[in-house]
This record gives C-alpha cells, sequence and structure tokens, in this order.
C-alpha cells in the first residue's frame, strides 16, 4: 500500500499493513517510492502519512481508544 506524507507529498510504500492498522504502534517501516532504485527502509510517524487523495488515515488505525465514548457513555 502507498501512502504519501502530508508535508511533502512523498510517496511512502508501506511494508507491514498489520503494523499500519494497529493501533498501538505510532509509527509503521516504509520506504520512500522515488526513482528506480528501491529505497532503504524507514520509521515513519502515523501522524505525519495520508491517503493520497489527502484523506486522514481513519481513526482506529491510530488511536487505541476510538470506540471509549460508546464502550463509556457519559450519563
Amino acid at each position: 500500500m502507498f501512502l504519501k506524507q502530508a508535508n511533502n507529498d512523498k510517496l511512502v510504500e508501506v511494508l507491514s499493513l498489520r503494523d499500519l492498522f494497529n493501533p498501538l504502534l505510532p509509527t509503521i517501516v516504509g520506504r520512500y517510492h522515488a526513482g528506480e532504485e528501491m529505497q532503504e527502509a524507514e520509521t515513519f510517524a502515523k501522524g505525519d502519512l495520508v491517503f493520497q487523495s489527502g484523506e486522514s488515515l481513519p481513526r482506529c488505525w491510530t488511536d487505541v481508544h476510538y470506540r471509549d465514548a460508546e464502550i463509556h457513555p457519559h450519563p
């Protein structure tokens, strides 16, 4: 899967979808997709990544507490 960095629009190839979908992990391992040669793997903060359309990542991928209000509603 390819995402892009929000601050510079560079494409990032996500190397582990499991890490991307895990809300307990704030980072993923990926590599820039540029040029003809394969780039070295790097760590990227999920908060810096968006879909290629510019849409943010789903909250369930980045926030382990995304459903707390549903489970523990305030009276």
